[in-house]
């Protein structure tokens, strides 16, 4: 039976290995997959899925404008699809949630979608906020602070290494940018002791 599956968590968790792990499982027992990511993230190449790890996949692209249902019923009909998967899927809009919901009872294939909960400011994204509401399963990809609590949150750092605490929501940056801790260390952080 086909589901929309939610996977999420902060910044380094490892969310883009466990998705090229996810496909090539598919792949190595002869099972097409279709993979999807950000336009705007191109930080691995144009159309690119790629792990800090190493490891990379080519993908189509999606912006704010792209029916889903449409992408993904058109590449159906080119061949049988096992699985979709979608990395960057904070980056979705609300009414592209439901079109993939939609893809997924219509269309009945399996959605996996792959994704940041909230921002630097503790604040859900928009696709997150609809995964998180019409996903039928979702998982969280654990990762650490430097305390070694779980961490939930993210922060964004400035050009002079303190934490931000506004700003425009989306800025693509990795290691050098964003650093993921627990609630504690990331109130510390934004000034909220």
């Amino acid at each position: 039976m086909a589901k929309l599956y939610f996977q999420y968590s902060t910044m380094n968790a490892g969310k883009s290995t466990v998705l090229l792990q996810a496909s090539h499982n598919y792949r190595e027992r002869g099972m097409e997959t279709y993979l999807l990511t950000a336009r705007f993230d191109d930080r691995a190449g144009k159309g690119r899925i790629a792990s800090r790890i190493g490891i990379g996949e080519d993908a189509d692209t999606f912006d704010g404008d792209t029916d889903m249902f449409a992408e993904i019923e058109t590449r159906l009909r080119a061949g049988s699809v096992a699985c979709v998967f979608i990395d960057e899927a904070q980056f979705l809009t609300k009414d592209q949630v439901w079109q993939l919901a939609r893809a997924v009872d219509d269309l009945r294939v399996p959605i996996m979608c792959y994704g940041l909960r909230v921002d630097f400011r503790g604040e859900l994204f928009p696709g997150s906020a609809a995964l998180l509401a019409l996903a039928d399963e979702m998982r969280e990809v654990r990762t650490i602070c430097h305390c070694g609590k779980k961490a939930t949150m993210v922060v964004r750092r400035g050009a002079d290494g303190k934490a931000m605490t506004d700003g425009d929501q989306v800025q693509i940056g990795g290691n050098e940018t964003y650093v993921s801790l627990c609630r504690r260390h990331w109130r510390e952080e934004m000034g909220d002791t």
